[in-house]
């Protein structure tokens, strides 16, 4: 596997910056990538362990077991369009992962030591 490029194009980033811009999806981020495995959600909402945490358990690490919220998915949804989570549909269910790939391109782009012109300001 070579090295990985920075995110191509600026709208990408901006889409993904801008999904990062708050905090409930940071924190659902957060809480994926520390996870190994992949969650569940059911077309109905409800929720089914796949080997890790469930969308469930996302939903009650964000806002609390006394509260849970369905304003989860919608973020999910929103981390998805950006390209840093990957939803994938197994039967009834949506399996939800964070994109490695994506995440890496992004700090590939952060990192960047390799101006494209040699002028600075």
């Amino acid at each position: 596997m070579g090295i990985l490029s920075p995110v191509d194009t600026s709208s990408e980033r901006a889409q993904m910056f801008k999904a990062l811009g708050d905090k409930t999806r940071v924190q659902i981020l957060d809480f994926l990538r520390e996870r190994c495995c992949p969650v569940a959600v059911g077309e109905e909402g409800d929720v089914h362990p796949v080997d890790g945490p469930s969308v469930g358990e996302v939903c009650c690490h964000i806002t609390g077991k006394e509260k849970i919220n369905s304003t989860i998915s919608f973020h999910i949804n929103e981390l998805r369009d950006a390209g840093l989570v990957d939803i994938e549909r197994r039967g009834k269910y949506m399996i939800c992962s964070v994109n490695r790939t994506a995440l890496a391109r992004l700090a590939a782009y952060l990192v960047d030591e390799d101006p494209k012109t040699d002028e600075c300001c």
